[in-house]
């Protein structure tokens, strides 16, 4: 099993890679997207799918990565580690501040006060006219490594983009996997008992915050690069939303889940929207029907498949041995 999964892992891999040469610019684009959009959505599966930590305010993160990105390019430099560094610093220290109050609370108020925090953010880069107020923070130059080595090529912005993001799925995996991702599922599972056995639960709490927030900063700096500019829609509630949709779809609490999620959310976000103005009612009600009829998602379905398929394979494989041992009887009973 482990063999087919790393099989499987390295096609995927090799057909990211073939993308840039096997699609035309626009649906690069849209995997593009799909690849910034999959690492938020795997920042608050940290909280939601390993920690039991639902927000509704991740936003801010997001927002607060991309326009800090954007300001340091714009004002500072346009070098990729002096931008990520950027946004990276200043989402984990928001994430800190907030996470610090936030973590003090659980279920609905914690959900209420991340929400809370996030539109208060919002307002403030809302009225903010050195980062664009209302109109937004443009003319976000591409970032570079070297004066002549600068990622303005879609494909080469692509690839850098791809490179983060498998650094972040694999490192995501290999920190779930470790004794303190364990911490983080057992406070998910609960977190009662977790305090019995010696765990500090809040500040686990909060280190799963904080990671969250970076990760979902360095998302916000991405989309820096990838869009050249940043409005602050992207810290609205409604940005929270549509991230938390993506985790529900794609299955929370596993690493491939919120990607899938992603993707199918924005391919159906830009088929329908083609089509009608009518595609936010339309994602709606797919979003109904996966909570009602798929609460585990696309990564359940898939699962309920492979469980049925391989179910339905062995039952066929015994049914074709009963004749061979009747026979068998039947000779030996002759003899």
């Amino acid at each position: 099993m482990k063999s087919k999964n790393l099989l499987l892992q390295i096609c995927f891999i090799i057909f990211l890679c073939f993308v840039p040469f096997l699609f035309s610019n626009f649906y690069v684009s849209v995997i593009t997207e799909i690849l910034i959009l999959g690492i938020f959505a795997l920042s608050l599966n940290i909280l939601l799918g390993y920690t039991g930590l639902v927000s509704l305010g991740h936003a801010a993160f997001f927002g607060v990565g991309a326009y800090m990105a954007g300001l340091a390019a714009k004002h500072i430099s346009n070098h990729l580690f002096v931008t990520l560094l950027v946004a990276l610093v200043a989402s984990v220290f928001v994430a800190f501040v907030i996470g610090y109050f936030c973590t003090r609370v659980s279920g609905f108020y914690f959900l209420m006060l991340t929400l809370a925090f996030s539109q208060l953010i919002y307002s403030a880069f809302h009225q903010w006219r050195f980062a664009g107020a209302s109109n937004g923070l443009t003319g976000i130059p591409k970032p570079a490594l070297t004066p002549t080595i600068v990622f303005s090529h879609s494909i080469s912005l692509y690839f850098l983009i791809l490179t983060i993001f498998l650094i972040v799925v694999y490192s995501v995996r290999i920190f779930i996997q470790s004794p303190t991702g364990h911490v983080l599922i057992g406070i998910r599972e609960n977190e009662t008992r977790m305090k019995a056995m010696g765990y500090n639960t809040r500040f686990y709490s909060l280190l799963s915050f904080v990671l969250a927030g970076g990760l979902g900063g360095l998302a916000g700096c991405l989309y820096s690069y990838f869009n050249g500019f940043v409005s602050p829609n992207e810290l609205y509630w409604t940005m929270s939303g549509q991230v938390l949709i993506m985790v529900l779809v794609g299955g929370a609490g596993t690493i491939i889940g919120p990607v899938l999620g992603a993707a199918f959310i924005v391919f159906l976000e830009t088929i329908i929207s083609s089509y009608t103005e009518l595609w936010m009612l339309i994602i709606g009600i797919v979003f109904i029907l996966f909570v009602v009829f798929a609460p585990k998602g696309i990564v359940g379905l898939a699962n309920q498949f492979l469980a049925k398929f391989f179910a339905k394979k062995i039952n066929e494989e015994s049914i074709d041995r009963v004749p061979v041992n009747i026979e068998n009887q039947e000779k030996a009973a002759n003899q």
